[in-house]
């Protein structure tokens, strides 16, 4: 299999796809990334995770080396150049470039640009009916999760963690014990009959399929809450999380907190993410 990937301007494959050892995303981990779902060719909320992506650059003082239009095209020639991948993520990584390691970059240093396509599998319904099982740990994240940064050695080890207790998922938590997100999700309660999320500030990423799940819930009558939430609260009945490879996925239990997963309201908006997925689906069926 001939996996095609995008290097600073070139498609070329994987196998052959090389970063020079001073490129400061290996050295500092310097650089920001998106990834995006591909479900058949029609790329889910494709202006929202380059705007995010953009938005990250920015915030770190990165000038990405291509337009927003002229990257969304790249990713779906590079989708194309793929043609054994019928779902797929996208991955995108935008680095401060090569240059002499110093914590202080040049002025002149030219950002890396990289893609790669990946085979997406999405939960089937016998993943959605089992859930997942979460742990809690104490956020030990830098102060801007905002940033979608490839600095991520404190999510990779609290999945370590999560993996060594026999969870899935670890839920970061503040100094006062609220959910933030996890480390690979963002995460939903079902208080009373309330949908709640911690609201984005600098310690939650704002996720592309969080915000496709508050505006389904709101346009369906589901009651939305964006506020911090305690996993001892009272009237917690489901949890749930959503990420894009995940969609979404019931939580059936958060350390030793079991829960009802999936209950109703995870029921029926994993089932108004699925008409809405599917809906993409026939759009891009539907002949010229």
């Amino acid at each position: 299999m001939n996996e095609i990937a995008f290097l600073n301007g070139a498609f070329l494959p994987l196998a052959d796809a090389r970063i020079h050892i001073e490129d400061r995303g290996f050295q500092f981990a310097d650089g920001v990334y998106e990834v995006i779902a591909c479900l058949g060719g029609t790329f889910l909320d494709m202006e929202l995770h380059l705007e995010r992506l953009y938005q990250s650059a920015g915030a770190i003082g990165i000038s990405p080396p291509v337009s927003k239009r002229r990257l969304g095209e790249l990713a779906q020639q590079l989708y194309l150049r793929n043609p054994h991948l019928q779902d797929a993520t996208i991955y995108i990584q935008i680095t401060r470039g090569i240059t002499s390691r110093s914590h202080l970059p040049t002025a002149s240093t030219r950002p890396t640009l990289v893609m790669t396509a990946r085979r997406l599998e999405l939960p089937d319904e016998a993943a959605f009916k089992r859930g997942l099982r979460a742990i809690t740990m104490r956020d030990m994240r830098w102060q801007r999760c905002d940033i979608k940064s490839i600095a991520l050695l404190p999510n990779v080890l609290g999945r370590m963690e999560a993996r060594r207790k026999g969870a899935e998922e670890a839920f970061w938590v503040d100094d006062n014990g609220h959910i933030l997100e996890g480390c690979s999700s963002n995460v939903f309660a079902v208080i009373g009959q309330t949908l709640v999320t911690h609201p984005q500030d600098h310690h939650v990423l704002g996720g592309i399929t969080r915000h496709l799940c508050l505006k389904l819930a709101k346009q369906h009558g589901i009651s939305v809450q964006e506020r911090a939430w305690h996993p001892r609260e009272a009237g917690l009945k489901e949890c749930m999380v959503t990420s894009t490879s995940w969609i979404l996925l019931p939580v059936r239990r958060i350390d030793e907190r079991r829960l009802r997963a999936p209950g109703p309201v995870t029921q029926q908006l994993h089932a108004l993410l699925m008409q809405h997925l599917s809906s993409l689906r026939r759009k891009k069926d539907r002949p010229a």
